[in-house]
């Protein structure tokens, strides 16, 4: 069995959900080794988090920003932690929704992902800064 792990920074993303997994996959060029395994994606924040979905309609990505909204709103006044302003709490709540990781299985030295299938990061502030990700792949060698 071998394990490989690599941090990376994405840059400073738009609050809404991004398609990061050529990110990934670029970050850890070590999984072609493996012949079947595992890769966990975590990020180090707690007001973004990690989904895999639709890959290929933008739109997708837009009514996942539009459902998240509707469900936790901004501004709620039962909120008391609004110390970095009014999308702080909302964001930290979207978080523990969607969760930090995500975990794909790894076949033939490639992520097992469906056809339509994508990582999405989903940053939930205004402006979030940059996002720390540690990937972790380990698995069987070809």
């Amino acid at each position: 069995m071998k394990i490989f792990q690599q941090g990376i920074t994405l840059s400073e993303k738009r609050r809404g959900f991004h398609l990061i997994t050529s990110d990934i996959v670029n970050a850890l060029p070590q999984v072609s080794e493996l012949q079947t395994g595992i890769m966990q994606v975590f990020i180090q924040h707690t007001s973004a988090s990690l989904t895999i979905n639709e890959n290929a309609d933008p739109t997708v990505r837009r009514d996942f920003e539009t459902y998240f909204n509707k469900a936790v709103p901004e501004n709620d006044p039962d909120y008391q932690h609004n110390d970095e302003g009014s999308d702080d709490m909302p964001a930290h709540l979207k978080a523990a929704m969607l969760g930090s990781s995500v975990t794909i299985p790894i076949r033939n030295g490639r992520l097992a992902l469906g056809t339509w299938q994508g990582i999405y990061l989903c940053e939930h502030r205004n402006y979030g800064g940059r996002r720390n990700v540690i990937i972790t792949a380990w698995g069987d060698e070809k």
